[in-house]
């Protein structure tokens, strides 16, 4: 009779080893879960914290303070800004401000048929990018964006979106904030402003490196001439009542 080998058994595996064995994928997946939950509740703090604290500096402005050597900038509550300001900037920036839940799908619609997204960013969207991420057109950038745009909007007033707007908007090179912008180009508080110059300031926003309140080119006296009479409008259609004292 002739023995056939006999095959070698498999060792068996231990329990421990078994279940460091586990796919990681799923250990994966698991702490990018955490990551994302502590993303989240931290970005969640910051938006309680500042729905009454005034946010201290942000990205942009530390860059720009190295940059510099220094920035001006001075916050002023919302009862120290004259109402004409508000209504100018809405009327140049997002004068269906009090109609939409932060974002504008009419003006995203008109920025995709024209193959770009030039106005189809609200006053919402530029805070949300302004107080708490970089600046850049990235992606990922875009969708935490995306994200927290509506969460602000459901935490904060609409008149607390657009104080703080006032306060961290870029106005001149290293000027920030509506109080510096006022004393920087007329010498006057934001309280004081008038309604020209209020439109002026507004008519600087989109480049304010390349264009001046008080030494307006005939493109910006253009275009203050129409924020003066969009600020007038939505005054008088009730498009301002959100925010309006």
């Amino acid at each position: 009779m002739v023995d056939t080998p006999k095959k070698p058994r498999k060792k068996a595996v231990p329990a421990p080893a078994l279940i460091a064995a586990l796919p990681k994928g799923r250990q994966i997946k698991r702490w990018l879960l955490r990551g994302l939950a502590g993303i989240a509740g931290f970005y969640g703090v910051l938006i309680l914290l500042f729905s009454f604290l005034p946010p201290p500096i942000n990205l942009y402005q530390l860059s720009e303070s190295w940059r510099l050597g220094g920035i001006s900038k001075d916050w002023v509550d919302w009862d120290e800004i004259a109402p004409v300001m508000g209504r100018s900037v809405v009327a140049a920036e997002d004068a269906n401000f009090c109609l939409h839940w932060g974002f504008d799908m009419a003006a995203i619609r008109a920025a995709a048929e024209q193959g770009g997204n030039r106005g189809a960013s609200t006053l919402t969207q530029q805070v949300a990018k302004n107080v708490f991420l970089w600046q850049g057109r990235s992606w990922l950038r875009k969708a935490i964006e995306a994200g927290l745009t509506p969460v602000v909007e459901l935490v904060w007033s609409k008149q607390r979106i657009l104080e703080v707007y006032l306060n961290i908007a870029e106005f001149d090179e290293g000027v920030f904030g509506v109080q510096a912008a006022a004393q920087h180009y007329f010498g006057v508080d934001a309280r004081d402003l008038s309604a020209l110059q209020a439109a002026r300031l507004a008519a600087v926003l989109p480049d304010p490196k390349g264009r001046s309140a008080s030494k307006p080119t005939s493109f910006v006296r253009k275009r203050t001439g129409a924020i003066m009479s969009g600020a007038e409008t939505i005054l008088a259609d009730g498009r301002s009542a959100c925010f309006d004292n």
